[in-house]
C-alpha cells in the first residue's frame, strides 16, 4: 500500500518538472516571410532588398542587406518565401544571418536555404533565382525592420 503515495509523489515530480520545461519553449512563435533580394558582384558582391514579416496577424516591412567574399561573378534577383520560427517578437528577425554556398544561375533557377542569426531566429527559405550569377562565397545577410 506504500506504493500509492511513492507513485503520486513521482507523478506530482514529473508534472512539476514538465511545467518548468515547457514555459521556456511554449512562448517561442512562428511566422511567415518573404524577401526580395538583388545580388551583383565580381570577386566581392553585395545585395540589398526589402521584404515582409507576417507574425501574429500584423505585417512588418524589412530591409535587407549584406556582402559576399568569394568568387562571385554577376547579378541576380531572388523572391524567397517561407517560415521564421523560435521567435517571440518582430524584432528577433532582426540580425545578421551567415552562409556559405555555392550556386549557378543561368536565366531561372530554384534556391532554397536555411538559416540563422544570433537570437536563434530560423528562416526556412525556398524560391525563384533570376540572372547570370556563378557564386562560390562566404556570405552575410543583414535583416531590419523598417
Amino acid at each position: 500500500m506504500k506504493i500509492a503515495p511513492l507513485l503520486r509523489g513521482l507523478l506530482v515530480a514529473l508534472t512539476a518538472a514538465c511545467g518548468a520545461i515547457l514555459p521556456a519553449t511554449a512562448h517561442a512563435d512562428g511566422g511567415f516571410i518573404t524577401l526580395t533580394i538583388y545580388k551583383a558582384g565580381w570577386i566581392i558582391g553585395g545585395s540589398g532588398g526589402s521584404g515582409m514579416l507576417h507574425f501574429h496577424g500584423r505585417a512588418y516591412p524589412l530591409s535587407t542587406g549584406g556582402l559576399d567574399w568569394g568568387l562571385v561573378f554577376g547579378g541576380s534577383r531572388t523572391v524567397l518565401r517561407g517560415r521564421v520560427s523560435n521567435i517571440w517578437r518582430p524584432s528577433d528577425v532582426e540580425g545578421v544571418y551567415g552562409a556559405a554556398g555555392a550556386g549557378l544561375a543561368v536565366g531561372r533557377g530554384v534556391r532554397g536555404i536555411v538559416l540563422t542569426n544570433q537570437k536563434g531566429a530560423v528562416l526556412e527559405l525556398s524560391g525563384e533565382q533570376i540572372g547570370l550569377l556563378a557564386n562560390v562565397d562566404l556570405s552575410g545577410l543583414a535583416i531590419t525592420i523598417r
